[in-house]
């Protein structure tokens, strides 16, 4: 029989959200995605892509996608890093900058791939609780004497932000790698993101994904951005294809159309907050979000979380639960369309709590 190495067969894997069968007409409000289409520029490169674009290799630097991306962020594309949605990149920089035995500091409750990435090369995870209020306080990160500290800003799955001058001070203050995915940050206000900070700070890593504002989850295309020195590094431990020549003219066309992407994100923003308050008023207690999700508890007189939850399930009304401390009370739920976030509210009003 063929040994299988002891921490994979130990290893917990990361659970993704419950996928509606083929065909079957659903309202699917658990994995984050955007419930618009990606941009017409996209639909248009589409359209009229080649044959000899999937008869060749892709371009193995993704080098006019990294051109694209420096005049976007005003970063030099010599500093930017893409790969297969920013959970390979996750997967990578675990790879690359971390060893057997070293510690990586996460806020608890934050995107629970980080761990199983830590746990799949052997690096232990150190998880400090956000306060009562799931604010995180970076510092308390860097106490925990890691070799890493990793933070998702805005934060999932709670939806909460941290200012950049927040970070800025941990990144004074310590000094071994800091990793910052900003995996929602289009839906953020100003003054969050330290993607520039990358210019500044040489232990400094920041993700991004084109999955959740640029409506791109199926082309599973990301980048990140760091120093240049740990960029090469990366760009040795990658795959050598692991972006797809479809992925590229998907994110460059994106790219080529901001509008569009301002558009949407204020279309799910004001769905986001016309939701909450709806949420509100049926008694619930609404995680402040300033992402593309809510993360809410029911009213304690009613049903529990995981109950909704099920009950939701056979309604076709897919949200997410976890079945972990500080979040087994509570649902993280998706903004869809207005449509979908009013029947979802139909059908809470119908199970019942404190019915308006």
């Amino acid at each position: 029989m063929i040994p299988i190495h002891p921490r994979i067969e130990r290893l917990q894997p990361y659970v993704a959200g419950e996928r509606p069968e083929a065909g079957t007409r659903a309202i699917k409000l658990n994995q984050n995605e955007s419930p618009y289409p990606t941009s017409p520029s996209v639909r248009e490169a589409l359209r009229r892509l080649g044959p000899e674009l999937l008869r060749e290799y892709p371009d193995a630097l993704c080098g006019r996608l990294r051109e694209a991306l420096s005049a976007v962020h005003g970063i030099p594309a010599s500093r930017i890093v893409c790969g297969n949605g920013s959970s390979e990149l996750i997967t990578l920089l675990f790879k690359t900058f971390l060893r057997e035995g070293d510690a990586v500091a996460i806020a608890d409750p934050t995107f629970g791939l980080y761990e199983t990435t830590a746990d799949t090369f052997g690096v232990r995870t150190v998880r400090v609780p956000a306060d009562d209020s799931f604010r995180i306080d970076p510092m308390r990160l860097a106490e925990a004497g890691p070799q890493a500290v990793v933070i998702a800003n805005p934060n999932a799955p709670t939806g909460l932000h941290l200012e950049a001058a927040n970070i800025e001070r941990l990144l004074r203050s310590y000094n071994g790698l800091v990793v910052v995915d900003e995996a929602y940050i289009d839906f953020a206000p100003e003054g969050v993101s330290v993607l520039k900070l990358v210019e500044t700070y040489d232990h400094l890593l920041v993700l991004r994904t084109f999955s959740k504002a640029y409506a791109l989850c199926g082309a599973r295309i990301g980048f990140a951005a760091a120093n240049e020195r740990l960029v090469r590094a990366m760009l040795k431990a990658r795959e050598t294809f692991s972006v797809g020549a479809v992925a590229q003219l998907a994110a460059e066309a994106a790219l080529a159309d901001p509008d569009y992407v301002r558009l949407t994100v204020s279309r799910i923003a004001q769905t986001r907050d016309r939701f909450a308050s709806g949420l509100t008023g049926l008694g619930w207690s609404v995680v402040p979000s300033v992402a593309n999700f809510v993360l809410a508890a029911p009213p304690q007189d009613g049903p529990s979380a995981k109950e909704l939850y099920e009950r939701l399930l056979a309604e076709r009304i897919y949200v997410r639960y976890f079945d972990a401390p500080r979040l087994s009370d509570k649902l993280r739920i998706s903004i869809g369309t207005d449509g979908d976030m009013e029947a979802l509210l139909g059908v809470l009003r119908r199970f019942g709590g404190n019915v308006c």
